[in-house]
């Protein structure tokens, strides 16, 4: 019997009894419309959480300063002052495996803007190359500050989307006056829109003015006494007027004779964390311990002291998140897999009970010359059929309910052609497996006994 004249006669055996192959389908339906529902869900919420994670910025790090302790009392992590910009200066230059390194200045003050406030979740002292460690480096309007700007605490900063809506209804707010902590910055760009981190912070929400700026303009400390540049300063701002009175030096540069007669005391100026990206994902190792020599030598530690810094890779928890996304898609698709295997069944039963009806018709067959290879072929042909009708309804409810998920419930949904493929062929291996048994059996029918049968 040829492929053609097997297949006709499966559907018109199929048809003869039309309800009970549809509700025989009904369960690889539900089972395949499961897994492809699951499938796209899964696969939009990885890449929106890949899109997070690119939105922080490729293979960061961070460094914070090291824990105080006093008499066996420990002040929690970054109690101790140990980071400063000459570290990051120093990372930037001396370790291959860093892409871009810059220093971090928080803050927490009020922003005003004529009859308008607001507290931004991120107020950063930083430098210009934090938008380049961040991947940032897209101005919606205006420009990012200078080093020049740094060097001299310049009152300029950029700002978020946010604190564009908020404080300036929407307005271009380039070359405007806002106030932080009561001094006066000067908005030379507005930062692209970034969106919620990982965490669901919104990164917009944030202001970016040099780091000389925020440590001694707006925190009013040197940093010998705080933790924290932002929570812990009590001092006024505009600390740092007469150190940095504009962008050019009250007093001349002194020769490396006089630097060598009369040495300055170098200040002390800590910084509350350093931010640095590697090359690559694969150097994000090396990186570490090379940032790990680099400041431990620095900080002249001697073989077994503990480190007085602590570095925590980023992608570390960002990667656990996307983790935990997909361990959920994957349990929730082995549950709609065992509706599969449940459909697969009923495909037997019902087969089983097909063949104990059609036992005389099988006897006729043979009779007249059909081989028992035939009849197993036609019967394994009937089942595969069911389950790829079956699977190809599925298909189609599976995508109808992503969508619907997508629409009403605002979820990531992103169609996966590995999922339809993978759908139509289980549903063909299913059919295959759960089929055989029966047509075995009516293939092993005696031709006599069968045509025997009442």
């Amino acid at each position: 019997m040829t492929i053609r004249k097997t297949l006709s006669t499966a559907i018109r055996a199929l048809q003869r009894n039309i309800t009970r192959s549809a509700l025989t389908v009904l369960g690889i339906v539900i089972g395949i419309a499961a897994v492809i529902a699951m499938m796209e869900i899964g696969k939009g919420s990885s890449g929106s959480i890949a899109k997070t994670i690119a939105s922080m910025g490729a293979n960061n790090l961070l460094i914070f300063p090291g824990t105080a302790a006093s008499g066996g009392v420990s002040f929690g992590g970054g109690s101790s002052l140990t980071l400063t910009a000459e570290d990051c200066e120093a990372i930037n230059r001396e370790c291959s495996a860093i892409a871009a390194a810059a220093p971090i200045v928080r803050a927490r003050p009020q922003l005003i803007y004529q009859d308008k406030n607001w507290v931004p979740t991120f107020v950063y002292g930083s430098t210009p190359a934090y938008l380049n460690v961040r991947d940032w480096t897209q101005m919606a309007e205006g420009d990012i500050f200078t080093d020049a700007d740094v060097r001299n605490a310049s009152r300029v900063c950029v700002v978020g989307q946010t604190l564009v809506r908020e404080l300036f209804g929407g307005k271009n707010p380039v070359g405007k006056e806002l106030r932080v902590k009561n001094v006066a910055f000067t908005v030379v760009g507005v930062l692209a829109p970034k969106g919620a981190n990982a965490f669901g912070m919104d990164q917009d929400d944030i202001l970016l003015a040099p780091w000389t700026t925020i440590k001694y303009r707006v925190s009013g400390n040197s940093g010998t006494t705080t933790t924290s540049s932002s929570s812990t300063s009590t001092t006024t701002g505009n600390s740092a007027d007469s150190t940095y009175p504009g962008a050019s030096s009250v007093f001349p540069a002194p020769s490396s004779t006089q630097a060598a007669d009369a040495p300055m005391p170098v200040r002390f100026a800590n910084v509350d964390q350093i931010i640095m990206s590697a090359r690559s994902g694969s150097q994000i190792q090396p990186a570490m311990r090379e940032v790990t020599a680099l400041l431990r030598e620095r900080h002249r530690l001697q073989q077994g002291e503990a480190d007085d810094f602590s570095i925590r890779d980023m992608t570390e928890s960002a990667n656990a998140l996307a983790s935990t996304t997909n361990m959920m898609t994957n349990l929730l698709l082995a549950v709609a897999l065992i509706s599969l295997v449940v459909g697969g069944v009923g495909i037997m039963n019902i087969m089983l009970v097909s063949v104990t009806e059609r036992t005389r018709e099988i006897g006729l067959r043979m009779a007249v010359g059909a081989r028992s290879r035939d009849i197993l072929r036609q019967f394994l042909t009937e089942a595969t059929l069911l389950c790829l009708v079956g699977g190809l309804l599925g298909l189609a409810l599976g995508r109808g309910a992503a969508l619907m998920v997508q629409r009403f419930l605002r979820w990531p949904v992103e169609s996966s052609i590995e999922a339809i493929v993978a759908s139509i062929v289980v549903s063909a291996v299913v059919g295959i497996v759960f089929g055989f048994y029966p047509a075995w059996k009516a293939s092993r029918l005696d031709p006599i006994e069968a045509l025997r049968y009442e």
